[in-house]
């Protein structure tokens, strides 16, 4: 790893809007010296097919390198129905396949979450969790950010609300130690 620490950030939402978009838009946007944040948009990315894993679409081949070589993971997760969204799920199974090829192995990772209810997307990031573990992923164990009543902290795609930003700031910066201190013990 070199002093420079480069985060892929994806959300799980395909939505041209969606306020998990602009919470990655956010933590981009925040100019860090020494940090790097790349956006993934996961649209397009077809349904998983295991008949295809061996010779992937070039959209998944993108992605799954677009993993590989970052230093970490910043992941906006959306919730329905009580846990994360089928197109997150999708992506996750085409970069942890085929058996053997799990790009995510030994990453650190942050996740964090908008919804325009009361409780965040705290039960889909657990679920994450669930999934992270079974992949050799490290998640960030704080700060936990789940942003409620979203319609009044992002409009049109862009976070306004200062203390929302601020979160994002911590988060990052907590990352970016929680990546070297996971890196350091290699």
């Amino acid at each position: 790893m070199t002093n420079n620490i480069r985060i892929l950030a994806f959300a799980g939402s395909l939505r041209k809007d969606s306020y998990n978009k602009a919470l990655i838009k956010a933590a981009a946007g925040l100019s860090r010296e020494g940090v790097t944040i790349e956006i993934f948009d996961i649209e397009g990315i077809p349904l998983y097919n295991q008949d295809l894993e061996k010779d992937a679409p070039a959209k998944v081949k993108a992605f799954k390198e677009s993993i590989r070589s970052a230093d970490a993971l910043l992941i906006a997760i959306p919730e329905y129905n009580r846990s994360l969204p089928g197109v997150l799920k999708n992506a996750i199974d085409w970069a942890s396949r085929p058996y053997g090829d799990n790009s995510f192995d030994d990453k650190p990772v942050a996740t964090f979450g908008a919804t325009g209810g009361s409780i965040g997307t705290a039960v889909a990031q657990y679920h994450f969790r669930e999934i992270a573990s079974f992949l050799n992923m490290h998640p960030l164990e704080k700060p936990q950010m789940f942003v409620t009543d979203a319609h009044k902290k992002i409009e049109n795609g862009t976070v306004v609300d200062e203390e929302t930003k601020k979160r994002i700031a911590e988060m990052v910066d907590a990352l970016v130690k929680w990546t070297k201190r996971i890196n350091s013990s290699e």
